[in-house]
């Protein structure tokens, strides 16, 4: 597996102060170099200097909307981790967060050695393994890891962040069956909030309408009743 340059860089946004002052402290003293915004405005203005190794987005800024920001910065870095860390704890608000594209949310007031160790997970999983095929093909699909598009028949389909982790993930394992269990350790390690399979079946349903012909009778992403899915194909 390729290893990873040290210090990772974060970006923290909040425009709490006493939160970014902890932040800062605590990372720091973890070996991690952290940048801090208090607005989505100096955020953009950090991002366009350099792309960090991972975000820490609080949704209620001065701005803007830090959900519609996760959704555009998603669009432009799919493989950039963001860790939602907000006083929004309603079930809902989570699953928007995370159909939004984020890798993880977390709600305050919040432990720090739980952010820590969710930190280092999402930056585990954003370091592709060598050994992984960069060119995945199943019919008339293809999927490039390398350059992170999917094709059918030639033709590009727009697929989130996690919905490409997730088609890749069943392509990986065609024709057998992928858990929902191992679908939260690869996409969301084993965070508890995932304890509940929705966010999984929304992903899935998304994906279906994106590349299934007729995505109510699905022919290639197989529904394991009470178990997980299987890609067919």
């Amino acid at each position: 597996m390729e290893e990873r340059s040290l210090p990772a860089t974060l970006l923290a946004i909040d425009d709490d102060p006493d939160i970014l002052k902890v932040l800062k402290a605590n990372l720091e003293l973890h070996g991690f170099k952290l940048q801090t915004a208090a607005s989505l405005a100096e955020a953009r203005k950090l991002l366009e200097a350099g792309r960090p190794d991972l975000v820490i987005l609080d949704l209620m800024l001065p701005d803007g909307d830090g959900l519609e920001f996760c959704c555009s910065l998603k669009s432009l870095h799919p493989q950039l981790p963001v860790i939602m860390l907000t006083a929004r704890d309603k079930i809902s608000d989570k699953v928007v967060g995370l159909e939004l594209g984020a890798d993880d949310y977390m709600v305050k007031p919040f432990e720090t050695s739980e952010l820590l160790a969710r930190i280092k997970a999402r930056l585990r999983s954003a370091v592709v393994p060598a050994e992984r095929k960069q060119l995945l093909k199943a019919g008339a699909l293809e999927i490039d890891q390398r350059n992170q598009t999917v094709t059918v028949a030639g033709a590009e389909v727009y697929l989130t962040a996690k919905e490409f982790q997730l088609l890749s993930c069943l392509v990986e394992n065609r024709n057998n069956l992928v858990t929902r269990d191992e679908i939260r350790k690869r996409l969301w390690s084993d965070s508890k909030i995932y304890s509940w399979s929705r966010v999984i079946d929304v992903h899935i349903q998304h994906l279906r309408q994106k590349l299934e012909q007729t995505p109510s009778k699905p022919r290639h992403i197989i529904t394991v009743p009470g178990r997980g899915y299987r890609f067919e194909e």
